[in-house]
């Protein structure tokens, strides 16, 4: 069943989402050379815990942290380590805070020191599809318009799209229905409406648009293991125009 959120509700998730967008510009803060990834999950656990929120990664299906955190080529689901950062990484950061009984949920991927041109184009495309997306996320429109628009974009760079990990609905639940795919044909799959809440979350690689699945369960890499980048944001569907619920205002207020 798919739920649609009432004003109510979507004010709770926005709640949430503030305190998200805070979270990860504190972890922002944090990235640079010599910083292991473990401490970024400890700060960004620390700051949820400390503003009312329950970090909704830690616990979820036994995963054992507050972040994913995914350098280079690994895809998503990555394990904070004591891996330590260093110049020409790049690392994607995906939380999700519970506030108040509901769920948001973002991602952004940092270039670390040095990072070749090549891959930080694969940045900035995979910022800008999640954009298209969003475009296409109003009511009347059909989830493959949101898909297609995530997919044509990044293809004519000759980029690959993800195709076993989607985003989803989001609210009382980490993970509702429906899926969103980061593909598809327009004009295709459900109708929308108003009041459908979503992250959309683009995960597009340099090279194969193949993942494998590592040992422990959950993390996913490029079978090529080549970089992928990964942005979301958590949005709701409106009439004219999608509202974004979470921000990356506070991290670019940490990166400047």
């Amino acid at each position: 069943m798919i739920l649609y959120k009432t004003e109510e509700e979507i004010e709770l998730i926005r709640a949430s989402a503030k305190v998200l967008a805070q979270a990860h510009g504190e972890v922002a803060g944090l990235i640079k050379e010599g910083v292991t990834t473990r401490e970024l999950d400890r700060r960004a656990e620390e700051f949820i815990k400390d503003h009312g929120g329950q970090p909704s990664f830690k616990g979820y299906n036994d995963f054992p942290f507050s972040l994913c955190i995914s350098p280079n080529s690994v895809v998503v689901h990555g394990f904070p380590s004591d891996y330590t950062l260093k110049s020409g990484d790049i690392i994607s950061v995906d939380c999700g805070v519970k506030l108040n009984g509901y769920h948001s949920d973002s991602a952004y991927t940092y270039p670390v020191g040095e990072v070749a041109p090549e891959v930080l184009s694969l940045l900035d495309f995979t910022k800008r599809s999640l954009y298209l997306g969003i475009e296409q996320a109003v009511a009347g429109n059909r989830m493959g318009d949101i898909g297609y628009a995530i997919q044509t974009s990044v293809e004519k760079q000759g980029y690959g799209v993800v195709r076993e990990l989607v985003g989803h609905g989001i609210g009382k639940s980490l993970h509702e229905r429906p899926e969103v795919p980061n593909y598809g044909k327009r004009g295709a799959g459900l109708k929308l409406q108003t009041g459908l809440v979503l992250a959309i979350e683009p995960m597009v690689n340099l090279g194969t648009k193949h993942v494998v699945q590592e040992k422990d369960g959950w993390t996913i890499r490029t079978k090529d293991l080549k970089p992928s980048a990964h942005f979301e944001h958590t949005v709701v569907i409106r009439k004219d125009k999608a509202e974004i619920l979470t921000s990356f205002e506070y991290i670019e207020k940490a990166l400047q």
